[in-house]
């Protein structure tokens, strides 16, 4: 029996992760194995539990299965205390004291847990300084995403907050330009609007200030509330014969186009 308090991450790739760092919100007790698995990744991932002084206990696999039902685990299940968010403030200023603008990622109900991952990934990957999710109505923190976005969530502190809107607002009196998504502009009309009411391409927008990118929910986009918060609105140009990305790989270009500007 485990405390049910205790958040297990399943995998090779999201438990290696937690054990390696002391970042993020995630703190390892226990390792996991299931018996009779003999690999070299099993190998490497007792002896970063050994070198950190937590205990590995070998389990049937079916043990395995019942803390995270339906996730592929590969034999291997670390168990953590319940992910820890950090306040708003903290990630301000953890966002503030980094090197260069700062940058952090609102997610206006993103309800897929997919996307969540990815978009975790590419946060970290791109060098994001927090990210901000709503408490209801969105997905969260679970062993799923842990496993999906393979241990990033270790990299990047997140905090929960009950109103985006409000939390924006906060925002935006510490220094931090809001800036909103849109659908992508066609080509023929391709232009610079930062100073209008329309949407500026990704390429068009000066991303050297500290910023917070909100990306909407994946219906239905921005909230109106929060929409109204934004300085700007950005999208990325169409060249294709298709309309529209999906949200963790729009996320993940705009925030490429960010880090190529920042150089």
């Amino acid at each position: 029996m485990i405390d049910k308090e205790l958040l297990p991450i399943p995998g090779f790739h999201g438990a290696r992760e937690a054990l390696e760092r002391d970042e993020g919100g995630i703190r390892i007790s226990a390792l996991w194995l299931a018996k009779g698995k003999k690999s070299g990744r099993i190998a490497e991932i007792t002896a970063l539990a050994k070198a950190r002084g937590i205990p590995v206990t070998f389990k049937a696999p079916q043990d395995l299965d019942r803390l995270a039902p339906g996730v592929a685990h590969q034999g291997i299940m670390a168990l953590a205390a319940p992910f820890a968010y950090r306040s708003l403030e903290e990630i301000a200023d953890h966002a503030f004291q980094a090197d260069g603008p700062a940058l952090l990622l609102a997610l206006d109900h993103i309800t897929d847990e997919g996307n969540l991952s990815s978009l975790i990934r590419s946060s970290a990957f791109f060098g994001v300084h927090g990210i901000i999710i709503p408490k209801d109505r969105s997905a969260q923190i679970t062993p799923t995403v842990l496993k999906r976005s393979s241990g990033a969530c270790v990299h990047i502190p997140i905090t929960r907050v009950v109103n985006m809107a409000r939390a924006l607002t906060l925002l935006n009196k510490q220094g931090f330009w809001i800036i909103g998504t849109s659908p992508p502009a066609p080509p023929d009309q391709e232009q610079d609007r930062t100073k209008g009411t329309g949407a500026a391409t990704i390429y068009h927008f000066d991303w050297n200030r500290p910023v917070v990118l909100v990306l909407g929910n994946e219906q239905r986009g921005l909230g109106r509330a929060v929409a109204k918060q934004c300085h700007h609105m950005v999208g990325i140009p169409a060249r294709g014969r298709v309309e529209s990305l999906n949200v963790s790989m729009a996320g993940a270009v705009i925030l490429s186009e960010i880090s190529r500007q920042r150089g």
